[in-house]
């Protein structure tokens, strides 16, 4: 268990952070089987701020790295990213992600109960 309380879970061999993210998943494969979206991939990879040197010391690349990205029927590009807890990170990685990557959206997942 992790300090969310969240207990990773697999599926298809795929390792995920929680249940609520491994539901998702089931629903985002039955979407893509039944031709509502295609392209489903884990967990995309966006460098916010690329690694830099300063005082001789080299600073490691910030990274965004969402749950899922698929296309939607109209061929829109969908990020998603499933919470249960926005943490102060996410909130600040999600400004600097849509300040970097204008034309992309992160579509928040909650589950309930």
């Amino acid at each position: 268990m992790n300090k969310y309380h969240n207990d990773k879970v697999s599926e298809d061999g795929i390792v995920f952070d929680s249940k609520a993210e491994r539901r998702r998943y089931r629903e985002l494969k039955l979407m893509e089987q039944a031709g509502e979206i295609t392209n489903l991939r884990l967990q995309p990879e966006y460098e916010l701020i690329p690694k830099y040197t300063k005082n001789g010391k080299t600073v490691r690349a910030v990274k965004y790295r969402a749950d899922f990205l698929y296309r939607d029927r109209q061929g829109h590009v969908i990020v998603e990213d499933v919470k249960g807890v926005k943490t102060d990170v996410y909130r600040l990685k999600k400004k600097i992600f849509e300040y970097k990557y204008p034309d992309l959206t992160i579509k928040e997942i909650n589950y309930h109960g």
